[in-house]
């Protein structure tokens, strides 16, 4: 990004509360014209209250509002979503999470396979991929950690379900569709549901 094209009103609102101390310097600095102090400029307002930092506990509150019987271990937490197994990992040090949905062993997948799956990777899988990992296909989801909104987790949540839903039919994440078919409703439908779960979250 090239600051040269950031102006101090946006810096204000990206910084939030560093708006009045933009405005105060402003008032403080004189007019070339005449040598006066400039009139002070009116305060930015700061922006709405942003959702604390995502953590391991937030997200582990989060996933048990959403399935009681989660199983935390270590760095993961084990948990179902519509009778779909989920792991999610995380490590705050690295600030990364992944949210994982086993598919099958990548032992005997062609090389035709894997070209769909990379064109997958481009366009209908969206935030979530398809992966191999211990010799394993996977679908995955991942975000830097602490500025994961709870939306955006849900929304993962489901991509990945998705993916491994329709691997070896749309290869879909599920959260844009074309056409006048179900699987849109759908996806809105367990999208609210996981919303209101963990709405006091």
């Amino acid at each position: 990004m090239n600051l040269r094209f950031i102006t101090p009103v946006l810096l204000a609102l990206a910084l939030g509360g560093a708006a009045t101390v933009i405005a105060a310097q402003d008032a403080e600095t004189p007019n070339a014209e005449n040598n006066e102090p400039r009139a002070e400029a009116p305060a930015v307002p700061a922006p709405d209250a942003l959702e604390p930092p995502m953590t391991m506990r937030r997200m582990a509150e989060i996933i048990q509002a959403i399935d009681p019987d989660a199983q935390a271990g270590g760095s993961g937490i084990q948990f179902t979503i519509d009778d779909i197994p989920l792991v999610v990992i995380a490590d705050p040090n690295a600030d990364r999470m992944r949210a994982m949905v086993p598919i099958r062993s990548a032992d005997g997948i062609s090389a035709d396979e894997l070209m769909r799956l990379m064109q997958a990777n481009f366009d209908s899988a969206l935030d979530a991929r398809y992966a191999v990992a211990q010799g394993r296909l996977w679908a995955v989801f991942i975000h830097p950690l602490s500025p994961l909104e709870k939306d955006q987790l849900f929304s993962g949540f489901i991509q990945t379900i998705n993916l491994a839903r329709t691997y070896g039919q749309t290869y879909s994440g599920g959260a844009t569709v074309f056409g006048g078919g179900d699987s849109n409703g759908i996806f809105q439908d367990l999208l609210k549901e996981l919303q209101e779960l963990g709405e006091e979250i």
